[in-house]
Formats: C-alpha cells, sequence, structure tokens
C-alpha cells in the first residue's frame, strides 16, 4: 500500500486528532522559541566580555558598554541583583568587588557599568586601565534582593554616591513597565555637584513619570545656586521625601557605610519596621 492509499484508508477522526496534535505541537514550538532568551551569566564561573565602548563622563567617572555573545543576547540579571567584577590592581594582584549594572534585560545585545575610579580603588586602578577591545570578567548573578512588579505601594530610596547604581535599575524597571503602579521616592546624597551620578538619565526619570518618580538631591558642599537639600541626609528629609511607613512599603538604602548606619538609625527612630528595610 502506498503513502496516500494509508491515508485515505484512515479513520477521518483519527485524521482530525492527528491534525490537531500538529498544530499544538507547532503553537508549542512557537511559543517556546518566543520565550525570552537564556541569560548569558554563569553564577559559578568567570565569563569575559568585551568592552566596546568608553564614555568618560567626568574626570573620575565613565560609562562601560560590553557586548554579549549575540545583538538579541540577554545578561541575564534580576531586578536589583549584581555581578561580580574580577580585574588587577596596580600590583597587579586579583581583585574582585560586585558591581550593578545600568542596563536592563530589556537592552539586548550589552549591558553597561558606570563607574566612580577612585585614586586608591583597587578596582578602580582595572577600570582605569580598560580600552576598548579588552575583557572583563564576570560572574553572577548575585544578591539577596527580588522583586516582583507591584509588590508594594511605593519604594523609597536612600542612596549615596556610587550606591545609586542598584536604585537607578530598580527604578527604571519599575517605571518602564506599563503594569506596574509603584510609585518610586528616592533621596541621593552626594559631596559636590560634579559626584552626582546618572543625573541626566535620573532628571528624565523623574521628567518621563512625574507621578510616579520623585528624586530629592542632597549635597554636603552645595554649589551657590542650589535648590536641594544641604549637609547630611537628616530624619526631617527622610520624612518629608519618602512614603511614611507601612505594610505596603519598602525602603531600600546604598551607601558608604557611615551612611548606612545612619540611614539605618534614622530609620529605626522613624518607626520603619526591619521587614519594611533593605540594604544592598
Amino acid at each position: 500500500m502506498n503513502p496516500m492509499e494509508f491515508i485515505e484508508s484512515l479513520d477521518p477522526q483519527i485524521l482530525v486528532g492527528a491534525s490537531v496534535a500538529f498544530v499544538v505541537i507547532v503553537v508549542a514550538a512557537f511559543l517556546f522559541s518566543s520565550k525570552k532568551p537564556k541569560g548569558c551569566l554563569d553564577p559559578q564561573n568567570f565569563k569575559d566580555f568585551k568592552l566596546v565602548k568608553r564614555t568618560q563622563l567626568s574626570h573620575n567617572v565613565a560609562k562601560f558598554r560590553f557586548e554579549l555573545p549575540t545583538s538579541t543576547s540577554i545578561l541575564g540579571l534580576p531586578i536589583g541583583q549584581h555581578i561580580s567584577c574580577r580585574g588587577k590592581d596596580g600590583q597587579g594582584e586579583e581583585v574582585i568587588k560586585p558591581y550593578t549594572p545600568t542596563t536592563l534585560d530589556s537592552d539586548v545585545g550589552y549591558f553597561e557599568l558606570v563607574i566612580k575610579m577612585y585614586p586608591q580603588g583597587r578596582m578602580s586602578h582595572h577600570f582605569r586601565e580598560m580600552r576598548v577591545g579588552d575583557h572583563l570578567a564576570v560572574k553572577g548573578p548575585k544578591g539577596r534582593f527580588k522583586y516582583e512588579p507591584g509588590q508594594g505601594r511605593a519604594f523609597g530610596m536612600l542612596a549615596g554616591g556610587s550606591g545609586i547604581t542598584p536604585m537607578f535599575q530598580v527604578a527604571r524597571a519599575i517605571l518602564e513597565n506599563p503594569k506596574d503602579k509603584t510609585r518610586v521616592h528616592l533621596i541621593y546624597a552626594n559631596v559636590t555637584y560634579e559626584d552626582i551620578l546618572l543625573k541626566d538619565e535620573l532628571d528624565g526619570l523623574a521628567r518621563t513619570y512625574p507621578d510616579r518618580f520623585q528624586i530629592y538631591y542632597v549635597l554636603n558642599q552645595p554649589p551657590e545656586v542650589w535648590d536641594g537639600g544641604v549637609g547630611f541626609v537628616s530624619k526631617e528629609m527622610i520624612q518629608t521625601h519618602l512614603p511614611a511607613p507601612g505594610p505596603d512599603i519598602q525602603i531600600l538604602r546604598c551607601g558608604p557605610p557611615p551612611m548606612n548606619k545612619a540611614m539605618a538609625a534614622h530609620l529605626e527612630s522613624l518607626e520603619y519596621a526591619p521587614h519594611m528595610q533593605f540594604q544592598f
């Protein structure tokens, strides 16, 4: 019996069932292929990523763009988590330090780090010496922070210096998700105006999402004309610019150790319970 005769001899119900099964398989294959691509990170082993662009933002701050394997690849970093970067200090000794990319998985084909390079910083030396074409060893994801869209009514954020990077990543993820209605209130402290990282990007978020994102800058040494906070972040600033304690709010903090310690004391005195707080 040839193939056509065999098919014609089959019960029509069997043919219909086979057709439906075929369609289901095709649809499932399409859905599987259109799912979010797998991330490029390895939590156990360092992987090398090539530097394809370096943009100097100030005398000691630069933005580094690293290429992913393909133009549609994603890093695969959960919101609010970080990566470990490996390099060599001025003495040629290995150093590993955590950093949070300023990009999200919606930025396909690359990831970016905004790095402030300190004179005595060991990993700062490595980034200072990096040139386009060099590779950075990266491992991850790392971190305890977990975020689900809409998990709270509002976030309050307390950031100092380079501690802005995880806050920026979380804020972007929230604000750029049309289904997420969470509000974000950020206090960002620095020494001088020139120390403010990602200011253009932060101001852009404030303009684009005025009803959901508010930012209050605080400077220890402000310029002559300045409409932000002055000195160190105080309890009064927190009361004025961050959401009040409640079951549906969370306060995130990330900054130098002295600032983190001071903010923890302020938050405790203002009756923010431990479960309402998270420190990166």
